[in-house]
């Protein structure tokens, strides 16, 4: 009746119903014919990327079909608007990843306005058009997956989405925070000039240097965690401060734990934080 198609963590499939049966089940409700029923079942098995499973059981497919079958029940219908209730997350992860660029592709093709509720934030910038961050029931930002990762509204988002260094700066004249000898334009609240405050600052935000560029925070390597084609260095400055930095792996080749180096965060807009401990500076 509210032509809405849902699709859940559990399958929810019928175990007694083949798949064309449990595709169909909604239409059999509506009232539909037996040969309506049997070629939209068809169809959509073929849009999932089942084909000739009709006959198959619940039992006889894997997890990763299972859930193609429940996306193509909620979907028999037609409805207006899809809502999907973490459907991938009991997937394992290659699994998840092929059902999530399906899903996608589906939804594109469609056109259905659909609803994504995910904890896996890679899922939810992948996927969506827009993403709603929320927090204690309140929210926090809506907004397009890059802005969301790229201008964070709240330290909240900032740190929920991504990974995020917290970095001590001290706020100067004109808007701007000091970091590691460098000034950063503000974006957001701004504190009180000579605040201290925490600089949230992305591992790919942050350029890594050699030790005697004369620039940016002396540092030194101590884990090198190797991604494929970028490289995660975890580093300790001089004056303590701890920080991710992200490099191509080529380049982040030479440097092994103990490397010296210098640190160095990029001209971008940052998002600033209370420090904790530190005393407040109100405008």
């Amino acid at each position: 009746r509210r032509d809405i198609g849902m699709v859940f963590q559990s399958y929810s499939l019928f175990p007694n119903m083949t798949a064309a049966e449990n595709i169909a089940y909604g239409l059999r409700v509506r009232g539909r014919g037996a040969a309506e029923r049997k070629a939209r079942a068809g169809e959509l098995l073929e849009l999932v990327g089942l084909p000739g499973r009709e006959g198959d059981y619940p039992h006889q497919l894997s997890g990763g079909q299972q859930q193609r079958v429940a996306l193509a029940r909620a979907l028999a219908i037609s409805p207006k608007v899809l809502l999907l209730d973490e459907p991938l997350s009991a997937l394992d992860a290659k699994v998840r990843l092929t059902l999530r660029e399906e899903i996608r592709r589906i939804q594109l093709e469609l056109g259905i306005t659909t609803v994504f509720v995910t904890h896996d934030q890679e899922e939810a910038l992948s996927m969506a058009d827009r993403v709603a961050v929320m927090k204690d029931g309140r929210l926090e930002q809506c907004a397009a997956p890059g802005e969301l990762y790229d201008r964070p509204a709240t330290p909240f988002v900032a740190e929920f989405v991504g990974t995020m260094n917290r970095l001590p700066g001290t706020v100067r004249d004109g808007g701007v925070v000091e970091l590691f000898g460098r000034r950063l334009p503000i974006h957001g609240e701004r504190p009180a000039v000579g605040a201290e405050v925490d600089v949230l600052l992305r591992p790919e935000g942050l350029a890594v240097g050699a030790a005697d560029d004369g620039a940016g925070a002396p540092a030194t390597v101590r884990v090198a965690t190797f991604l494929g084609a970028t490289t995660r260095l975890h580093l300790t400055t001089d004056s303590g401060a701890v920080c991710k930095a992200d490099l191509p792996s080529w380049e982040a080749a030479a440097l092994a734990p103990g490397a010296r180096c210098t640190v160095t965060p990029h001209e971008n807009p940052v998002l600033v934080a209370e420090r904790a401990g530190a005393p407040s500076l109100k405008v």
